[in-house]
């Protein structure tokens, strides 16, 4: 029998597999079109007849992802307007109008993409196994690119935070109808998901609606000062062209061109950020996270910096679980060849433009005799963009009242190793899922998903993932095959050195 949930706004009718019950393409705010395109989220319409949610909903318009990424990235489109909206996965037992009293923990996925690609229909991000491991799964989708992040002097900043707070307050609201524990609500994020995470733990207005989070490969790199987004318009101006009637980029203004055009200007900036990060057409911040619409410091929505506000205390009863891959950016100079590019004369020039002297190349160079200037830049990138930065924000909140537990994931691959993004499958144990695709290959380790999954499900539970806190050892669980381990402060010469002087 299909069960049929009463959510807040009208009943949804879902489907059952092997014991879980999902939910798709709930909308949780109204369609964000016409007078709503630009503005803050609003509740969705109430429905009376049982609306059916056995397929993803539509998803947030979004340019393709430059080749080669377009084929190892893959991500559905789905047409339609109403892309504010959610998937639940539960235990079939737990859901229809008189839910047992029995409440499971609650997880709440936040997608990546650089907050302009991605959405929740993803099949690597299929809640099956957290439904059939006694979670609660929720995957949201959020506005994305122009539409969700661009800075605009007649529309609400940060509108994509907006929606992944308005998500959260649905998910409060209606999750005890579908089993779940609205008190024990975990957010969890990968890439830009991770970054939102992180974002979320200092906004005040998401103060309350989670009581865990976990953040994959993402931390505070991307939060722009409003100088910098207001630049990113101006290159978002140029993109548009004669398109643009008007000189000034407007919410008024945009409403007025044709989705499509805005989508290609869109990937235009994008595109002019990645081949020629100029601080003077950017801005030191929005080049330093090399994110084209990160989230803008506002002042009012995103009060402060991300790292700062933790670091003066933002959401330290909330406990954390944070970490990175351990060859995060060969995904991103694997694939079209760049790592190839890079000389051992070239090497010196170009980690100087991420900020490591003689000195920091020199280290890396010796612990990796045998490696070529490409895979020493890689580590170096990987260290700088990704593994410091969450390095960061857990000794922030080291010694805060709630803990901080630090992974890494080691399994990979070649050529790219273990790369961006490689995790997600291993968290969500969706090998089946993920053994087609290029970046997972066949015959992936199906122990190490079982290892990362249990893991996620009891921090999702207890708060305690099952190793210990983040403290001056920093203890860092490597996720590889043969069980992996615990060490501390792994690579602690390679931190130290760029570290040397600051607290991390």
């Amino acid at each position: 029998m299909e069960p049929v949930v009463q959510t807040s706004y009208g009943p949804v009718r879902g489907q059952i597999r092997d014991g879980v019950a999902s939910f798709l393409g709930i909308p949780y705010a109204a369609s964000p079109t016409g007078k709503l395109r630009f503005a803050a989220p609003v509740p969705p319409e109430p429905w009376t007849d049982v609306r059916d949610a056995s397929a993803f909903g539509p998803t947030p318009p979004k340019p393709d992802y430059a080749p080669p990424f377009d084929r190892l990235l893959v991500e559905p489109s789905i047409p339609g307007d109403d892309w504010l909206n959610l998937n639940i996965w539960t235990a079939s037992d737990l859901t229809g109008p008189s839910p047992t009293a029995d409440r499971r923990p609650v997880m709440v996925w936040i997608h990546g993409g650089a907050f302009a690609n991605g959405n929740s229909a993803t099949p690597w991000y299929d809640g099956q196994a957290f439904g059939q491991a006694g979670v609660v799964l929720v995957t949201i989708n959020y506005r994305l690119g122009v539409d969700g992040f661009a800075l605009l002097p007649d529309a609400p900043p940060n509108r994509g935070l907006l929606d992944q707070v308005a998500a959260l307050e649905w998910v409060r609201a209606n999750i005890a109808a579908f089993g779940g524990d609205a008190g024990n609500v975990t957010i969890f994020g990968e890439s830009a998901g991770a970054m939102s995470v992180i974002t979320l733990l200092a906004m005040p207005r998401a103060a309350g609606l989670f009581a865990k989070a976990i953040a994959q490969s993402g931390a505070a790199q991307a939060a722009a000062d409003p100088a910098d987004a207001a630049l990113v318009s101006g290159e978002l101006g140029l993109a548009l062209g004669e398109a643009l009637t008007d000189s000034d980029i407007s919410a008024n203004g945009l409403a007025e061109i044709e989705l499509g055009t805005l989508i290609a200007a869109q990937a235009k900036v994008r595109d002019a950020l990645a081949t020629g990060p100029d601080p003077a057409r950017f801005g030191d911040t929005i080049v330093a996270g090399s994110i084209a619409f990160p989230p803008v410091i506002d002042g009012d929505v995103l009060p402060d910096h991300p790292l700062a506000a933790i670091t003066a205390g933002a959401s330290s009863g909330v406990p954390m679980l944070i970490g990175t891959n351990t060859e995060e950016f060969r995904l991103f100079i694997v694939p079209p060849g760049t790592i190839n590019a890079i000389s051992d004369e070239l090497l010196p020039a170009v980690a100087a433009a991420f900020g490591a002297t003689d000195k920091v190349v020199g280290l890396y160079r010796a612990n990796r005799p045998d490696a070529t200037a490409g895979d020493i830049f890689a580590a170096l990138v990987t260290d700088k963009f990704f593994r410091l930065p969450a390095l960061a924000v857990a000794q922030a909140r080291a010694g805060g009242p709630a803990a901080t537990y630090f992974y890494e994931f080691a399994w990979g691959r070649p050529p790219i190793g273990a790369g961006h993004a490689l995790e997600i499958p291993f968290v969500f144990n969706n090998l089946e899922r993920a053994a087609q695709d290029e970046l997972i290959g066949p015959n992936p380790p199906q122990d190490l998903a079982d290892e990362m999954h249990r893991a996620w499900v009891r921090f999702a539970a207890s708060g305690d993932p099952g190793w210990p806190a983040f403290d001056d050892r920093r203890p860092v669980r490597i996720f590889d095959t043969g069980g992996g381990s615990v060490e501390h402060d792994p690579r602690g010469d390679e931190r130290a050195i760029w570290t040397a002087g600051t607290v991390v």
